[in-house]
């Protein structure tokens, strides 16, 4: 068996991509995956020994500009780019993940009479799904929440997955992650990040947290994202608060094996992507959401308030933080066990253990 799939731009719709293909190919199916020209999935998929082949796509921006109708010119190029490698390839099925290149790709492959899926990773659904789901023959949905945003027109396509997520992600104990980091056991630790890129209002607003850390009996790890991480070095040496002097503080760019971090974590700061959230429940992890204000439709805060309502997270508006509100925050939950196990609970609540299986039966069903 034989499938197409496509997704890029951010890391929410590559990584989800990847989970499946990897599946796919251990139950012995060929992959081709199709990014675009440029993207970010051009720098990780050839990585994961995946064949790899590009269209060209520009990202549609919503004002009718010339920028429109360049996007426009390229999106049709792209088209019959796909059209042409779908031909080639001749697959079984075509899984898109979202991302302006999975337009024209798995709209290719629809018209060419070819099984075509979407996967949701948002509680809002992104603008090149939204098109999409009228063509595709399934529609599968990371947050249940989801579907209240999709025409009544496709509700019959629908299938609640999850999001698919990397085993080791769960299975890593709170030993191994609080060794590796040579932090103490009976101390709280507070996991912060912003994402792949972090976060500069989050990053901010940690400063304050440092600076009282001296009189709290907590622990921080914290991802600053490469692009910050020396101003914030900087910053804290030149406040007197050297970070390699202090045992209670973990600060790095980056780190590939976050599920040290997750498995170390009492709590965890971070904004609201997708995979994030997924990685998040399926640990049981408590959260501060701090929503990324210019996510494409807003997606991010649509993501939080849906962990918030189920109670296992609470919500700081990226334009109401400070490093004073965040503190509070913290404080209020680190202390408080019994509203740290009950979101714990609640988050485990929401977690999709069995993400990976579901949209594998469900490309297998399409497939016959």
């Amino acid at each position: 068996m034989k499938a197409i799939i496509t997704g890029g731009g951010t890391g929410g719709h590559i990584y989800p991509a990847l989970a499946i293909a990897r599946a796919l190919k251990e139950k012995g199916w060929d992959i081709l995956y199709i990014g675009s020209k440029g993207g970010l999935e051009g720098r990780i998929v050839p990585d994961e020994g995946f064949s790899y082949q590009e269209v060209e796509v520009l990202p549609l921006p919503r004002k009718l500009n010339i920028v429109l109708f360049k996007a426009i010119l390229l999106t049709c190029r792209g088209f019959f780019q796909a059209r042409g490698l779908i031909k080639e390839y001749k697959p079984d099925i075509i899984l898109g993940t979202g991302g302006f290149v999975a337009g024209p790709v798995v709209l290719a492959g629809s018209l060419g009479n070819i099984p075509t899926i979407i996967h949701e990773q948002n509680v809002y659904p992104g603008f090149t799904n939204r098109l999409l789901s009228y063509s595709v023959e399934q529609i599968a949905l990371n947050f249940a929440d989801a579907e209240r945003y999709f025409s009544k027109k496709v509700k019959n396509k629908l299938v609640v997955t999850g999001n698919p997520i990397r085993r080791i992600i769960t299975e890593t104990d709170r030993e191994k992650g609080l060794k590796a980091f040579k932090l103490n056991k009976n101390k709280k630790t507070i996991f912060v990040f912003g994402g792949s890129q972090g976060s500069a209002s989050i990053n901010q607003a940690m400063f304050e947290i440092y600076y009282k850390l001296r009189n709290n009996d907590w622990q921080i790890i914290h991802i600053t994202g490469e692009k910050n991480y020396q101003d914030i070095i900087n910053e804290l040496n030149g406040r007197g608060l050297n970070p390699v002097e202090n045992k209670n503080i973990r600060i790095m760019p980056y780190l590939k094996e976050i599920e040290l971090a997750y498995a170390a974590a009492d709590l965890i700061v971070y904004r609201a992507g997708a995979t994030g959230l997924a990685e998040i429940t399926a640990c049981g992890i408590p959260a501060i959401l701090v929503p990324y204000p210019y996510a494409a439709g807003n997606h991010q805060e649509y993501n939080a308030r849906s962990l918030a309502d189920h109670g296992a997270a609470i919500v700081i508006a990226d334009d109401k933080l400070t490093g004073e509100l965040l503190f509070r925050r913290i404080s209020e939950l680190i202390n408080d066990k019994l509203k740290l196990l009950k979101m714990s609970r609640n988050s485990k609540k929401l977690a999709q253990l069995q993400a990976t299986e579901k949209l594998i039966k469900a490309i297998e069903d399409l497939v016959g």
